[in-house]
Order: C-alpha cells, then structure tokens, then sequence
C-alpha cells in the first residue's frame, strides 16, 4: 500500500514529474490523507474491441494543448472497507469492462505524429487498458460534500493522473483517460475521472457514464443495450484546411516532445463553494431582463446566469478589460446534423469583451445579458451558418488583451447528478479542472432539475467578498 500526504509545503505544479519527486520527499514526512490499495488496469473484455482507431477531427484537435478534464462524484454509502474491497471494487470494475467494450476509445490512447500531414488519432490496441486506482482516504467526507467555500488543495489527491506520454517509433502515444474510486470508511465512495480533452466532450462523457452507471446497477449489459445509446463514431466532420490550421496552432510537430500531463497539487490560495439558484429566482432574473431590454433577441436561463456571475466577479477586481466565454454544443446545428451520440469534441466557443465599468456600475447585470444574449444570437442565427468563423474559433489571441477571463463549463442538460452506481444519485459533484482557469461550473441541481446549481472556484480573498455581492444581488429577485 502507498500513502499520500497532505501536500502542506508543496504547489500547484504543471509538472507531472516533479510533483511526483517532491511528493517522494514529502512522503515519510507528512501524515497521509490517502492510501492506495491497489493499482488496477481494466480492459474491455477479450476479442470484443481488437485494434480500432479514432481520427481526431478539427474539433478535437484545438483542445491538445488544454489541460485535462477533472470531475468528482461524491456518494454517500457508508461501508466498511471489507466490503468496499469485496463488492464494491469488483462490480465497478466488472461494469467498467463491460462498458469498454462499447466505448473503446476510453481505454485507448492518443498518438500524435509529428506532423501535419497526419491527423492524431485515438487508438485502441488489443490489451489496452484504463488505470483505475483504489484507495482509502481519511479527509472529511462530509466537508467535501458540503456548499461553503472549501480548500481547493483538499480535492487533489482524490483525482487521478493521466499517465506520461511515450516515445513509439514515428509517433508519440498518450493516455487519455483514468479512474480513482476512494474509500472514506463508513461515510461514503468518490469516483474522481480524469480525461484528455480531445478524447471528447461532456456530452460524450455522459454516455459514457450512462452506460458505466447502467451495467453496473443491472450487472449486465442487456439492459443498457435495451434501452441505451450506443455511441456514433462515424467521422463526419471532414474539413482537412480547419484540420491543418488547428494542427499548426497545436504546435503538433513537437507537441508529443513536449507534453507533460498536467498535475493539480498544493497548497492553493483557491475556496471552491456552491450556490443554488432556484427556478422561481432565475424566472425573476428573466423577466427583470426582458422588461429591461424587451427587444433581446435571446434571455435564457443560461444567459442570466452567466450575466448574474460575470457581473458579480467584475465586482472583485480594479480590471479594465474582462472576456466571458462559453461553448456551445453544435451538434444539431451543423448542416447537416449530426446524431446526438456522436463521438469526440464538438463545440464551438462563444466569446464576448466587455470593460469591466460597463459590468460593475448598477445596470451591470442587465448589460452582461444583453452582451451575451446577442452575441449567442448573432452565432445562432447567422445566414452563413455556424461554421462561419470556424478558422478563428480557437484563436484567443486579441488585440487589447483583457485582463480577467472567465469561462464556464457544464450544462444542466446533462443531468450528472442521475449518475447512479446502484448506491443512490450522488451526494454532490465537482468539476475540479476550474480551478485551471477560474471558470465556474452550472449544472442541474440535485435536489429539482429545475434548478440549478452554481460551482465557483476562487482565491480566498475574492470568495470573501464574491459572497456577500452574489446574496445581495439576488434579494431584487426573492
């Protein structure tokens, strides 16, 4: 068994390998707050997969050189660690086989050609696995799960790495995804996963995780092949001139060389806290806009919100220039469309600058929305279509660089809080990967789908005065 210390002297490093050697130094030194129990490789069962392979499209390609993806799901299951050994440990990993044998690309891994006449690929080889590592922590289950601002650093040894990447040949390969299932005794089980962004999107994750969650309540695959959806991996998306802008912004031909997975450590001076906004508040919101601005072509939900929490956040710093971003789904809004399941990346982002005056002075809110209302207006319904753009999608480079970015990640239409084991939906989740960048996550809650639930990650200077600005604003709409 290995432990993990609590990483008081350590930081957040982007080095993978010296994570790895100071954590070696640390080890005897600190006392731990995870033991590892065992290092398993699961594949999908034998002769079901063989060797396939996944061409990245341009979609997928612009997001090698972003971190990877974190998520935490927290279950409240109180059990012993005998019987999380004996039950628990073997069912996930029974149902994560069975799984991959339908979603091969998550037992694959990424292989990157230095060079831009081939396109990076996802390959899945007979005997290819994913990492799932099993451990017991002694951290405070019920702190974790909890709404109030929590220690960022606190999360991090319950998310896995990704492996490092290897040298083959002509090519270089990559792991794109990995498991940890964490054991707190008699409290509760988390499920951190980590994944290369080019494996794909949330929409794909949700798949995946449907039919994961599935056969292992069912303890089959019957009833996921019954009744759920099967991924779509038929490479529609072919447009070689976006692929090979997006290769070169990539920098592909030493990307393989140069690439180190990431690694959140540490302490941080980052508090991760949840808030609720209920479905009669955002209603509220709407219609305080639309009375506002009655000829805003587009107030949604998620618009609101957004403009609620850009506005808040522009309330924090003495900036002049802030840029809000977000990504849309376009699967439906291709020509033609594409099947809902389809496999990989497919989002287009949406950004929009704003000086941070405009955001901060009363009508701050109002502003926000109408920012963002018509610029999702202008993307939505533009006579040329949504690929218009679709060479500068991912060129964030800008003439007046602005100070602060906020981005947000999640979707309520994903509904994460239906993932269920077999054990109950869980207690709560986190996207841990925000604390990259900042960005806030926005989900269906878990007690109502009609309300939504709102994760903020932030230094804890800022958290201390966001709060009070993000209550009181919402008294104008109780």
């Amino acid at each position: 068994m290995m432990c993990i210390p609590c990483f008081c002297d350590a930081y957040l490093f982007k080095d993978s390998e010296r994570f790895e050697e100071t954590y070696l130094t640390l080890v005897m030194a600190s006392l731990p707050v995870l033991i590892v129990l065992e290092q398993a490789h699961v594949s999908p069962p034998p002769a079901t997969v063989g060797d396939r392979s996944l061409p990245l499209s341009f979609f997928d390609i612009a997001w090698l050189p972003q971190p990877p993806v974190h998520f935490l799901f927290f279950y409240e299951f109180p059990l012993s660690k005998a019987q999380f050994v004996e039950t628990v440990v073997p069912t996930l990993k029974t149902s994560l086989s069975t799984s991959l044998q339908h979603f091969y690309p998550f037992a694959g891994n990424l292989i990157i050609y230095p060079s831009c006449t081939n396109n990076p690929e996802i390959r899945h080889q007979e005997g290819d696995a994913v990492n799932i590592m099993i451990a017991e922590s002694s951290l405070d289950f019920k702190d974790l799960v909890g709404n109030h601002p929590r220690d960022c650093e606190k999360f991090y040894p319950l998310i896995p790495q990704l492996g490092h990447a290897v040298k083959v040949f002509d090519y270089t390969t990559i792991p794109v995804f990995s498991i940890q299932v964490t054991l707190f005794p008699n409290c509760g089980v988390s499920i951190g996963m980590t994944n290369h962004h080019c494996l794909g999107d949330a929409s794909t994750r949700m798949c995946f995780l449907n039919a994961w969650t599935s056969i292992a309540r069912s303890g089959s695959g019957e009833s996921f092949l019954s009744n759920g959806t099967l991924p779509f991996y038929d490479r529609v998306i072919k447009h070689p001139a976006l692929d090979e802008i997006y290769l070169k912004q990539a920098k592909v031909e030493t990307f393989g060389e140069d690439y180190k997975p990431p690694c959140l450590s540490g302490p941080s001076d980052k508090v991760r806290a949840t808030f609720m906004l209920t479905r009669s508040i955002v209603n509220q919101m709407k219609k305080w806009v639309s009375t506002q601005l009655p000829t805003l072509p587009h107030v949604s939900s998620f618009i609101v919100v957004c403009a609620y929490i850009w506005s808040s956040i522009a309330k924090l710093r003495n900036d002049e220039l802030e840029l809000f971003g977000f990504v849309i789904d376009c699967r439906a809004r291709l020509v033609p469309e594409i099947p809902s399941a389809y496999f990989g990346n497919c989002l287009v982002p949406c950004m929009k600058m704003a000086k941070t005056n405009l955001l901060t002075e009363k009508e701050g809110f109002v502003t926000a929305a109408k920012l963002l209302g018509e610029k999702l207006y202008e993307m939505l319904n533009d006579k040329d279509g949504i690929m218009k753009d679709a060479k500068t999608w991912f060129d964030f480079s800008f003439e007046e660089m602005p100070t602060t970015i906020i981005g947000v990640s999640g979707t309520p239409r994903l509904q994460f809080y239906d993932t269920d084991f077999g054990w109950g939906k869980p207690k709560k989740h986190e996207t841990i990967s925000n604390d990259y960048s900042g960005s806030f996550s926005m989900n269906a809650s878990k007690e109502s789908s009609d309300d939504l639930e709102i994760g903020v990650s932030l230094p804890a200077i800022e958290m201390d005065a966001f709060i009070p600005i993000f209550n009181a604003g919402l008294e104008n709409y109780i």
